[in-house]
C-alpha cells in the first residue's frame, strides 16, 4: 500500500527517528549524550512536551572504547519501561505528600480524617476533612499547608466538635 492509499486523516504521522544518538518513539525521546561526571556517555529520556529529562543514566561505551554504544530497539525500549516507572513513582510519591489520612475512634464512630494539600503557586491551602465509616462526610475547613496531620490532633479535632480552622 503507498501513501496515495492511505485516507488523508489530517493527522500528521508521529515524530520517529532511529538513529545512533537519537531515537525518538513512543512519546520519549532518547539521546546519548557525553557525561559531564567522566569520560563515558550518558543517555537522557526526555518525555514529549517535557524541558527536562525524567530518566539519565549511564550508558555503555561501543567496541572502540572511545564512541558510546548506538542505540537500538530492545535498549530503547528498556529505557521507555524505566522512564515511565520513575514517572509513576514521582507520582505516586507527590500523590503520598499532598493527600493523607489517618483513621480514629470518636463519638460518632471509626472515622477517616482526611488532609488534601491544594499546591497552589499563588496561595496554597489544605482541606481538612473527616467522614464517618460509611464515606459521609461529617465536616471540612480549611488548613494552612503546613499542617501536620497526625492520629491525636484528628483525635483532638473530632471530640472537639470539628472546629474550623483559620
Amino acid at each position: 500500500m503507498n501513501d496515495t492509499d492511505q485516507p488523508d486523516t489530517g493527522i500528521a504521522e508521529e515524530r520517529k527517528e532511529q538513529e545512533a544518538r537519537l531515537w525518538r518513539d513512543d512519546g520519549w525521546t532518547a539521546r546519548i549524550i557525553k557525561n559531564e561526571d567522566d569520560d563515558g556517555w550518558a543517555v537522557e529520556m526526555t518525555l514529549d512536551g517535557q524541558a527536562e529529562p525524567a530518566l539519565v543514566g549511564p550508558w555503555t561505551m561501543g567496541r572502540d572504547k572511545k564512541n558510546p554504544k548506538p542505540m537500538d530497539a530492545p535498549a530503547f525500549s528498556t529505557l521507555v519501561k524505566t522512564a515511565n516507572e520513575v514517572l509513576r513513582r514521582h507520582e505516586q510519591q507527590l500523590h503520598a505528600m499532598l493527600h493523607k489520612s489517618v483513621k480514629v475512634d470518636a463519638a460518632e464512630g471509626r472515622l477517616t480524617i482526611k488532609l488534601d494539600i491544594v499546591p497552589d503557586e499563588d496561595e496554597p491551602y489544605a482541606v481538612l476533612s473527616a467522614y464517618d465509616e460509611y464515606g459521609e462526610q461529617l465536616a471540612q475547613t480549611h488548613v494552612a499547608p503546613t499542617y501536620k496531620l497526625n492520629v491525636q490532633r484528628a483525635s483532638e479535632w473530632a471530640s472537639g466538635g470539628f472546629p474550623k480552622h483559620g
